[in-house]
């Protein structure tokens, strides 16, 4: 049987997160809708280091590197010097050079959410909209 590793789609999988969140968002589900925003920036960056030469590991989906195999609060940084490095500067001016999700965790999908801080939404919906129209900007391009 096939594990669902083996149908990495980081495209899509940034497109999925990304109108789940909108959909809690739109529906007052701000804990989530948070959680999910994150899940989309870290696919959609990971997906353009893919189409600029990232390599993955057909059996487990994971970039060959381990230094790239991480969620979106620690591979901000990384992707801004992975993109510089193997051309991808066009792509940068879509993102704030700040990492707007230092503050994020994919551990915060266990807190109650009236730990959730509500302050940090607009900036991680933000910066995953940037993702978003970086994403789209690489299709235009023809990477994706």
């Amino acid at each position: 049987m096939a594990h669902p590793t083996d149908f990495v789609d980081f495209v899509d999988a940034h497109r999925r997160h990304w109108e789940d969140a909108e959909l809690l968002f739109g529906n007052a589900r701000w804990a989530s809708a948070d959680q999910m925003y994150g899940f989309s920036a870290e696919c959609g960056l990971k997906a353009v280091m893919k189409a600029l030469g990232m390599r993955v590991d057909n059996a487990t989906g994971a970039p060959e590197e381990k230094k790239y195999w991480k969620h979106v609060q620690d591979l901000w940084p990384v992707f801004r010097t992975f993109a510089q490095g193997h051309g991808g500067e066009r792509h940068l001016h879509r993102l704030p050079e700040e990492n707007p999700f230092r503050d994020w965790s994919h551990h915060d999908r266990y807190a109650h959410r009236r730990h959730w801080m509500e302050a940090n939404l607009g900036r991680h919906r933000d910066a995953a909209r940037g993702v978003r129209n970086m994403v789209e900007l690489a299709r235009q391009d023809g990477l994706l």
